[in-house]
């Protein structure tokens, strides 16, 4: 099955808030997030475009990232959320929750001739 591929507006709507709340399970490094983006059925999502995110969230505050020895390789930046990180993916979940059931309400209903 071929992946799906999102609108780029879609994606820059809600991929930091996605990859806040992976981060929220437990430090993780960037390969991983991609990963788990892409299981989640967000496709597949570049280097190019996570760590500028990861980079921006840690800047806000709400990760902080550590770097970790690799087994037999190079180490890795792990990425842990922050105590503002927790309440700010609560409250931007929520956010979002109410923004896309409007979105959906409006796209649901029918058209109305001019």
């Amino acid at each position: 099955m071929a992946e799906e591929r999102w609108p780029g507006e879609w994606m820059r709507g809600v991929l930091s808030l996605c990859v806040l709340r992976v981060v929220a399970d437990g430090p993780t490094y960037g390969y991983a997030i991609a990963a788990r983006l892409a299981d989640a059925g967000l496709g597949s999502v570049k280097g190019g475009t996570l760590y500028p995110i990861l980079t921006r969230l840690e800047t806000e505050g709400l990760v902080s990232s550590s770097w970790e020895a690799g087994d037999g390789g190079p180490g890795r930046k792990f990425f842990t959320l922050t105590a503002a990180g927790d309440r700010a993916l609560l409250e931007r979940a929520d956010q979002w929750r109410v923004f896309t059931e409007r979105a959906a309400g409006l796209l649901s209903s029918p058209s109305v001739p001019a």
